[in-house]
């Protein structure tokens, strides 16, 4: 029992004294932290980025005329400025009331985007606005058409088999971007973005409208059109810049 008792007051002893030595040592760190503080140090990685769009992924398997792929990229330059751009596939049959076609082409799209977002400490996450230039390649087959007319004594309602192919078609136009990125697990980010299209140029078959162009996608009335993705990508980082962050003086 006097051992126990003994032992029991040594290891208390030593407890009391790292305590004791511990609560000196943090009290010195203090002081000296408050004689010369240091800025803390935020890393800007630099390199490239490269995913797909999962949207055209998946919609290849839920949409039975569709077939499609798009990679995408992009590069940082600087702290905000990112060069960024795609390149796709797509095969799309399109059924409007007088009209059935396929169309089938390759595209790419280059440009840069402006991230907005002020990232806290080595955050890498992006909400920004860009702009794109795109050209397509591509050809429309038209499979069958109706003729429309409004005279009685034509049969509206017969549909004609045509199987013909238009080659050499080209298409440009630019694009307004706004999108996010966000990284979920190192180096690994998913994001969307959304896409305003203006039409530059429309090389059209004889007789026959681009009512789809690859990369464009749809086109409405005018030369406007629209688009959206979704996308995963991977992050390869080439080099780091670390920048002391200022810290807002106290009032």
């Amino acid at each position: 029992m006097k051992r126990i008792l003994k032992s029991f007051f040594s290891l208390s002893f030593v407890l009391l004294s790292l305590l004791a030595n511990a609560q000196e040592v943090a009290k010195k760190t203090a002081e000296i932290a408050k004689k010369d503080t240091v800025a803390p140090i935020k890393v800007n990685r630099y390199g490239l980025r490269v995913g797909v769009d999962l949207f055209r992924l998946s919609r290849s398997f839920w949409e039975e005329d569709y077939r499609g792929i798009e990679v995408v990229g992009d590069y940082r330059l600087t702290k905000k400025y990112y060069i960024a751009g795609e390149l796709g596939n797509e095969d799309k049959t399109v059924q409007e009331d007088y009209l059935n076609f396929t169309t089938k082409g390759s595209y790419f799209k280059v440009g840069f985007d402006y991230n907005m977002h002020q990232n806290w400490m080595n955050l890498e996450n992006s909400i920004y606005i860009g702009m794109r230039y795109g050209v397509s390649s591509f050809s429309q087959t038209l499979n069958n058409y109706k003729i429309y007319t409004t005279n009685p004594y034509f049969d509206t309602n017969q549909l004609i088999t045509s199987g013909k192919e238009f080659k050499g078609l080209t298409a440009q136009w630019a694009e307004v971007v706004a999108g996010v990125k966000a990284k979920v697990i190192n180096n690994v980010y998913v994001g969307f973005s959304f896409r305003i299209n203006k039409l530059f140029t429309n090389k059209t078959p004889d007789g026959f409208d681009n009512l789809y162009i690859p990369g464009f996608n749809r086109k409405y009335s005018g030369d406007f059109g629209v688009g959206f993705n979704y996308t995963v990508s991977y992050f390869i980082p080439l080099y780091k810049s670390a920048v002391k962050v200022e810290e807002k003086p106290k009032k």
